[in-house]
């Protein structure tokens, strides 16, 4: 009896020295919870009712322990009468974006005029929240954060016409206000799947959250770093698509990413056990079993609480949520590459032409299964469709040079079709021109110079010079040239029957049909 009394004695001094330390001497709550070896929250207790009571601590150094007693002990009476607020959809809204205590607690004062004041509310509920999963107690907005990992448990899948078994990885993720949960199983945790179950994951939602929260594998960060960790090039190109941030969880701290962790435990306990017996033959039949326990899962109330991760992501998260794209995005690739000096840069081994002023310069390429992109400093400078043949060329002209655009301008039909403008005996002369050479292309140079005599002669005497040309063997632009300085065009020929000499044949000479 006198220990106890002793004890309730202790009690008190202890109440007046916190209250004296604090009205008094102006000390925090903190530096008075060390110094009376109690909690900073029965300080602030203390503190709340003595300001709710208007006492400063003259008066309290006035009154007995019994006056000071009844103070304490009815004005706690008087808290427990007060009204209750709907915890669960106090904790609920405060995962709206923008949302405060401060702000729920206005509007309950509004609605309960005599209910607790602010510091007896935020206490209240820290009290009700601390009885709940460790998983809950973290705070997250709406529609801010989506945590996506694999587990670490897979699924065998039997071919059904060879008997083999492959493993198929299980891809989750977790939304991080209301905690809805997606799965899905693909052959393979490499790029292509994982950037697939991202695009998948937006659809089913469907939206996209602001932030992606992904763990250290290879596919999503390309150089693991506690502050400033490489993201993988493709990973970057599809969040940059849909408009959110990629920030991977630290080496080894898994409660960055405790949400996905508790997916992942409960994906295995309430899907993957319960088909542990099942013997499947297709990803699509697995995937399938894991959506139908999937919509049970989330249809689910939580353990401690009266609401389902569905319920919770239609109230909270889905209004929140970022808007999909038009179409889906595509899976594309990246590469470095150095141009050469032909203009043209390599992707498995066909090659592909950008401007010619970046001779030398390292460009990165961006590749579908239909397109080839390449960009240099951020800027997009040459766009091609894809072509696998190796060893082959896809230029567009306009990334040549002046002189290897005028240079591919002209062809041998093209230079006939000239020729046929002046005369049948001009179309006849380039013709057996390029075919004297071994390549076409070496006789162009001649091909053209009579061309431009035809600027400085006129039509007929070029046709009749290169007549003449013809019947006396002269193939070559000098000639022709020759017989018209020196007006030997003009003369008739020695032997009129012979206005064309056929074309010499030769084993290497292609003939007019090769260009028809």
């Amino acid at each position: 009896m006198a220990r106890e009394k002793r004890r309730k004695e202790l009690s008190m001094r202890k109440i007046r020295e916190i209250l004296r330390l604090a009205l008094n001497c102006g000390m925090g709550q903190r530096e008075i919870s060390r110094s009376c070896s109690v909690s900073p929250s029965t300080v602030g207790n203390y503190l709340t009712i003595a300001q709710e009571t208007g006492l400063n601590y003259a008066a309290i150094s006035q009154m007995s322990d019994e006056q000071l007693k009844q103070v304490f002990q009815g004005q706690k009476a008087e808290q427990k009468a007060r009204p209750q607020p709907d915890w669960e959809e106090i904790h609920r809204e405060l995962k709206r974006k923008g949302m405060t205590l401060q702000l729920l607690w206005q509007e309950y004062k509004q609605i309960h005029p005599d209910g607790w004041q602010s510091s007896q509310f935020c206490e209240h509920y820290n009290r009700w929240r601390s009885k709940l999963d460790v998983s809950l107690r973290q705070t997250y907005k709406a529609g801010e954060k989506m945590f996506v990992d694999y587990a670490g448990q897979t699924v065998p899948v039997k071919d059904r016409h060879t008997g083999l078994v492959q493993e198929a990885q299980i891809f989750i993720a977790a939304l991080g206000a209301s905690n809805y949960t997606y799965a899905e199983a693909t052959w393979d945790q490499k790029l292509p799947n994982w950037i697939g179950s991202h695009v998948r994951t937006f659809e089913f939602l469907p939206g996209v959250t602001r932030i992606l929260v992904s763990d250290n594998l290879k596919a999503g960060v390309t150089s693991p770093c506690r502050y400033e960790p490489d993201i993988n090039p493709t990973y970057q190109d599809m969040a940059v698509y849909y408009g959110c941030a990629v920030i991977p969880a630290r080496v080894r701290k898994p409660q960055d990413k405790a949400k996905v962790e508790t997916a992942v435990q409960i994906v295995e306990r309430w899907i993957l056990a319960a088909l542990r017996g099942r013997t499947f033959f297709s990803l699509h039949e697995l995937n399938q079993a894991i959506w139908e326990l999937l919509k049970q899962l989330n249809g689910r109330p939580f353990q401690k609480l009266s609401v389902s991760r569905l319920s919770w992501f239609e109230a909270i998260d889905k209004p929140a949520l970022l808007p999909l794209p038009a179409s889906p995005y595509i899976f594309a690739e990246w590469k470095k590459a150095k141009v050469n000096i032909d203009y043209h840069v390599e992707l498995n081994r066909h090659y592909y032409s950008v401007p010619y002023q970046l001779v030398h310069e390292t460009v990165d390429i961006r590749y579908t299964a239909a397109t080839v992109e390449i960009f240099h400093k951020n800027n997009r400078v040459a766009s091609h469709l894809r072509d696998d043949t190796e060893g082959r060329h896809t230029t567009c002209p306009e990334h040549m040079p002046k002189s290897h655009q005028a240079h591919l301008e002209w062809t041998p039909s093209r230079i006939i079709s000239w020729g046929k403008k002046a005369g049948k005996s001009t179309a006849q002369l380039m013709e057996t021109i390029m075919d004297s050479r071994r390549h076409p292309e070496q006789g162009y140079r001649s091909c053209l110079g009579i061309m431009r005599l035809g600027k400085q002669y006129s039509p007929e005497r070029l046709e009749a010079a290169c007549r003449r040309a013809a019947a006396v063997r002269g193939y070559s632009y000098k000639s022709v040239r020759s017989i018209l300085e020196q007006g030997l065009d003009k003369l008739p020929l020695s032997d009129p029957a012979v206005s064309f000499c056929a074309a010499v044949e030769h084993d290497n000479i292609r003939g007019g049909e090769y260009y028809h």
